[in-house]
């Protein structure tokens, strides 16, 4: 008996032991994947050499594409009557057909850095009722350097009572640009212009920058040798 109770006793310990070990172990929390939209959204901007992350508090919505708008991203703050459309378009086609249009005197072509005013002016007319009748300013160099943006522009719109902007009275167009690379629109909506309203358009504005230009460090290497 006792010779068999010995193995049986060193079985209890090692269970008493490796027990609470696993006990301890948990599984790791499942982490979220991203939408389809934001997927899509994601390759969009790398492409037009972006980055993008989503502030704190806002949640994905479906974003609006059809005959009359086509924009890539949208987000709403839930309970506060603010959305946020996003729409980017990359340059690096443009540019190649301006440049092939030096080779032809007959063709025109518009100039590719003038895409991000272009934009917003049609975006504004389609929003309102066509008239031009908001208020339009140029982006100063502190407001751009939010973007890493080389120009820009912002418009204030009174909008048409459309169940696409799901009647919104107000909104907040942005459009910067990062020459000969990419243009983004930002449209911020509102039915209250008051400064919680323009706290968000910051925090929006925030989520999405153009990256910096690469450092050339020959052509700095070679300043330092010729000083």
């Amino acid at each position: 008996m006792r010779r068999q109770s010995r193995p049986t006793l060193l079985i209890l310990l090692a269970l008493l032991v490796f027990i609470p070990v696993f006990a301890q172990v948990k599984p790791k929390p499942k982490v979220a994947q991203p939408s389809e939209q934001l997927s899509q959204f994601k390759r969009i901007i790398a492409k037009a050499n972006l980055t993008f992350t989503a502030p704190t508090g806002f949640r994905e919505i479906p974003a609006i594409d059809n005959e009359d708008f086509t924009f890539n991203y949208a987000m709403d703050i839930p309970g506060k009557g603010f959305e946020v459309w996003y729409v980017v378009r990359s340059q690096k086609e443009n540019w190649a057909s301006y440049n092939r249009a030096f080779l032809n005197s007959k063709s025109r072509v518009a100039n590719p850095d003038s895409v991000y005013a272009d934009l917003g002016n049609a975006q504004a007319a389609a929003f309102t009722d066509g008239s031009n009748q908001y208020f339009v300013r140029t982006l100063p160099p502190n407001v751009l350097k939010r973007y890493n943006a080389d120009a820009g522009r912002s418009y204030l719109l009174n909008l048409l009572d459309m169940p696409e902007t799901k009647h919104y009275q107000y909104a907040l167009l942005v459009s910067v640009q990062k020459f000969h690379t990419s243009t983004v629109m930002m449209v911020c909506f509102t039915n209250q212009k008051g400064p919680e309203f323009y706290k968000n358009v910051e925090r929006a504005g925030s989520s999405i920058k153009f990256k910096p230009a690469p450092v050339n460090v020959d052509k700095l290497t070679e300043r330092t040798d010729e000083q």
